[in-house]
């Protein structure tokens, strides 16, 4: 992938990019910029792989329903200062794909959050948004649906059925074209193969 026209693409969309050889010097750089701010985190193996709910808890209150379950936990993130959250696809020209169960996530990424931070690693990078789409659905998605017990089609065979299941966690899609009116939002990519 071209992750040098993804950055530019990112930056005229209105996104503040940051680039990163390594996850850990990007946990570090979040951890500098959002010192003493209340923080949601969005469901995000990459932040998990980050250990960013250990890190940032130093000198902020984080709020993650990963962490610690439960709907105000839930509330909290979504109403903090600043909103974290992955990516399950990005395509070269700077569209952001997030497929959701509940809708917590995708709702910190579009509303009542004064900064948002997507951090990706770059095996997120898509040449176009089919191919984005196809790895939100088929990977990222198939991927997200094995943490949990069920018997979801997609677990079989790999791919998304657009079922009708009462355990189907895609429910969602959301495709950022840029960040929201009043929002500021920066992307955090890492040189590295991260999250789902």
């Amino acid at each position: 992938m071209n992750i040098e026209k993804a950055i530019k693409s990112l930056e005229l969309r209105g996104y503040s990019v940051k680039h990163f050889a390594t996850g850990a010097q990007a946990a570090d750089y979040l951890a500098q910029q959002i010192r003493g701010c209340t923080v949601g985190i969005g469901g995000s193996k990459t932040a998990e792989q980050l250990g960013l709910f250990e890190k940032l808890s130093e000198a902020n209150s984080v709020y993650w329903h990963w962490k610690v379950p439960g709907p105000e936990t839930i509330e909290k993130a979504n109403a903090a200062d600043v909103y974290i959250s992955g990516a399950n696809a990005m395509t070269e020209d700077g569209e952001i794909l997030n497929i959701d169960g509940k809708g917590n996530r995708l709702a910190g990424q579009v509303y009542g959050n004064k900064r948002l931070y997507i951090v990706a690693g770059t095996n997120k990078l898509c040449p176009d948004f089919d191919s984005a789409l196809y790895r939100a659905r088929n990977v990222a998605a198939v991927q997200n649906c094995r943490r949990f017990e069920n018997n979801n089609p997609c677990k079989t065979d790999n791919k998304c059925h657009d079922c009708r299941m009462a355990s189907r966690i895609c429910r969602a899609l959301l495709v950022l074209w840029g960040p929201m009116m009043g929002m500021s939002a920066e992307v955090v990519l890492i040189d590295e193969a991260l999250g789902m």
